[in-house]
């Protein structure tokens, strides 16, 4: 392989997703002004995002299927056009239905793009660089997120809504036309395809669900994705700016700096799963649990949360992104390469599943308050937004238990097939010293 012409095909394909990840992000930021263009409610704005994610979901296992039948860049490319027409729709809209239909093409097309890319590492990079290369994809294109926030807010900010979108389109189609130009599916020529049928299309399905493996990384990924996700999404910007009165370079700062902690920590992360695969799942909880922490003590805070605690929650929610992609790391050990692509796709729908929840969730409690006796302009305020905030504990938790109870079975499998795991190995060495305390005081009173 040509080491420089694959890094120059990964490279495009991170461009591709870096540009998705904007798109996915973009609206998140808009939340307030989307409010007023469409005169929405809290409800109604969480909707955009809601059907975006669930299109986003829906489609992780077509796409698993369809990118080992067309190749990485046809999807990659059909994704990117179909951002481009979203955020261009969504430029002109002035309803809540268009708006929606807008945002239904911008999940279609970025539910194409992750896969895609990570599709191409098996064909172009030797097979011990790609863990690390995985990791890489998703740390350089969550930087999707700071040109949401700086570049995009401030043309929203000062040239309006309709440039700020058609900006935002025409970043995609320059992303379809790179890719479009640059990658390939393999350094083969043809590329490699492997074509199935519909009967071994659902052999493979049923066979990468079974795998107690693949559903620990989709639980994995439910359980420490999603937080992250809802706060630049959706809810984070109006929470800090209307909530917490931390004003919009503040909230914009904490944003960025979500983003450069994800980059920071993934590295780290990434040498821990691979130094200590065997603890990977308990890495999970240990995320779970800081995310747990850090929301309870700016929710339990009395008044508006001090700068250093809601840093201290922006850093928890930023590990829990590169701490997702070990759920990706269950989908390629505990899998054969045949059905990897399905497999992922399987595990990418936990956490967005868990985010369209949580945001619909958290935009219906608002409007309950609201009916409540709480006026508009309480809506965002910090008593409303606290209790809308804390039912994403609800799913935290059950993400947590599922997590727990799947990685028994993982590891009653792994026991069966001769694998030790930590809590076996553990026992195992209790056993062995009760055993010789047991000989040497045999051995002692023979004596």
């Amino acid at each position: 392989m040509n080491s420089s012409r694959a890094l120059l095909v990964w490279a495009a394909g991170v461009v591709a997703y870096l540009v998705a990840v904007t798109q996915r992000t973009s609206f998140g930021v808009a939340g307030l002004e989307a409010t007023e263009r469409f005169d929405a409610s809290a409800s109604q704005l969480s909707i955009f995002t809601v059907v975006q994610l669930l299109v986003y979901a829906a489609l992780q296992v077509p796409v698993g299927v369809l990118v080992d039948r067309w190749g990485p860049r046809a999807l990659i490319v059909t994704g990117g056009a179909l951002m481009a027409l979203g955020q261009a729709q969504l430029a002109f809209a002035d309803s809540v239905g268009e708006g929606i239909v807008g945002r239904l093409l911008v999940g279609a097309g970025d539910a194409m793009t992750f896969i895609s890319v990570l599709r191409l590492l098996p064909a172009w990079f030797e097979p011990r660089r790609i863990p690390i290369l995985t990791q890489w994809t998703g740390i350089v294109g969550q930087l999707g997120q700071v040109v949401s926030v700086i570049p995009f807010v401030g043309l929203l900010s000062t040239f309006g809504w309709q440039p700020a979108f058609l900006s935002a389109a025409s970043l995609s189609a320059i992303a379809v036309v790179l890719s479009v130009a640059v990658i390939r599916d393999s350094p083969l020529a043809g590329g490699e395809r492997t074509p199935q049928t519909l009967r071994q299309t659902g052999r493979s399905l049923a066979e990468a669900w079974k795998q107690p493996g693949t559903r620990l990384g989709l639980w994995s990924h439910f359980t420490i994705q999603f937080p992250g996700t809802v706060f630049v999404i959706m809810w984070g910007y109006p929470y800090l700016v209307r909530a917490e009165k931390v004003g919009e370079g503040a909230a914009s700062a904490l944003m960025t700096l979500f983003v450069a902690v994800g980059i920071a920590c993934g590295p780290f992360l990434g040498r821990y799963v691979g130094l200590h695969p065997l603890r990977r799942s308990t890495m999970v909880l240990t995320i779970a649990a800081l995310i747990t922490g850090a929301w309870l003590a700016v929710l339990l805070y009395p008044g508006p949360a001090p700068l250093p605690l809601l840093i201290l929650l922006v850093v928890a929610l930023a590990i829990g992104g590169p701490g997702s992609m070990i759920a990706f790391d269950f989908a390629r050990t505990f899998n054969p390469a045949a059905r990897i692509g399905t497999a992922t796709g399987i595990v990418n729908i936990g956490g967005f599943t868990a985010s369209l929840l949580s945001m619909f969730i958290i935009g219906v409690v608002l409007d309950v308050l609201l009916g409540s006796g709480f006026s508009q302009g309480e809506l965002y305020a910090l008593p409303s937004f606290r209790l809308a905030m804390a039912a994403q504990l609800v799913v935290l938790a059950t993400g947590a238990i599922a997590v727990v109870i799947v990685r028994r079975r993982v590891r009653r499998r792994m026991a069966e097939q001769g694998v030790v795991v930590p809590p076996l190995r553990d026992a195992l060495a209790r056993e062995h010293r009760r055993r010789r305390e047991q000989k040497m005081d045999r051995r002692n009173q023979g004596g």
